[in-house]
């Protein structure tokens, strides 16, 4: 008897997603196995190497020391052998797999739909999931590869691709614009009915510059809307002013319903980055859905204000 350990691969990679999310529930979801497998798996696997991975308890999962060490290598054996798949599937001509995206609701048509569209036109072997959901996703127990988010990054673990740079424009309808006195300096808009993107109708801080010159005035919205959709129609609707990113319901500016008011004072600048895990193997499709999207946002959206 040799003594050396027998190690299923396979055992191995389950372990190493249900480490990562610390949960058997969540890592069946993201493998698409019954949780029952994902279970036995791991309990193969400690059995084979006579060690105790995860201390399991009613409420949680915590990994023992020895499991710490044993996800490091994991992690690795699942990249490379990630990396050799490819590499023999030889999938650099076609690109096949599924890819799962989170989406705030505002841009799922105007801006995702559009892309899925001519993405899977052209690698009709890639699946393609969205979650539409204003809130931030957790990646691992979730199972999101990428999601479309807003602003600046609080979480280290993340790498963001920048898709867009845009700033919000201030706009109202024009029957709204003939009921009311004229917009002219950001400390006019307490007097107007003012329509935000938000939860609560407490007050909105916007900030304003014009040249070197910079105005910050408090809002009180009487209307908040989690949805810049939906606050769109409300504005078309003649209900008040708010503000809007040109990536949003651009029919609605072209066609003349929304009208852009106080246009020498500019919002900030915004980004809207695709955001993934930095520390997994980014698959092919993710890849390649990452450099198209990149590409056709820009040339959807070939003149927006700056």
């Amino acid at each position: 008897m040799n003594g050396k350990i027998k190690i299923d691969l396979n055992a191995l990679a389950i372990f190493a997603r249900v480490a990562e999310a610390l949960s058997f529930s969540a890592a069946a979801r993201r493998l698409d196995m019954p949780i029952s497998t994902v279970s036995r798996k791991v309990a193969d696997l400690e059995d084979s190497l006579g060690v105790q991975l995860i201390e399991r308890s009613t409420r949680k999962l915590r990994l023992t020391d020895i499991g710490v060490d044993v996800l490091y290598e994991a992690q690795r054996s699942v990249e490379t052998a990630e990396a050799i798949d490819a590499m023999v599937s030889n999938r650099l001509s076609e690109v096949r797999g599924r890819i799962s995206i989170s989406a705030p609701p505002s841009i799922s048509d105007s801006l995702l739909a559009p892309i899925l569209s001519a993405f899977q036109s052209t690698y009709p072997q890639v699946s393609v999931q969205v979650m539409v959901t204003q809130r931030f996703v957790d990646h691992l127990t979730e199972g999101i590869d990428l999601a479309l988010r807003v602003g600046e990054l609080k979480d280290s673990a993340l790498v963001a691709t920048p898709l867009l740079k845009y700033r919000r424009q201030l706009v109202a309808s024009p029957e709204y614009i003939a009921r009311h006195d004229p917009l002219t300096h950001p400390q006019d808009l307490p007097a107007h009915r003012v329509l935000a993107f938000g939860t609560s109708v407490a007050g909105h801080r916007w900030s304003f510059s014009r040249g070197e010159a910079t105005e910050t005035v408090e809002v009180r919205p009487v209307l908040a809307m989690n949805d810049y959709a939906g606050l769109a129609r409300s504005l078309a609707d003649g209900a008040g002013i708010g503000d809007l990113p040109p990536i949003v319901r651009t029919d609605l500016v072209s066609s003349g319903k929304l009208v852009e008011v106080m246009t020498d004072w500019k919002l900030p600048i915004e980004t809207l980055s695709m955001v993934r895990l930095g520390n997994r193997h980014v698959p092919k499709a993710l890849r390649v859905f990452i450099d198209f999207a990149t590409t056709r946002a820009k040339q959807m959206f070939t003149d927006l204000p700056s």
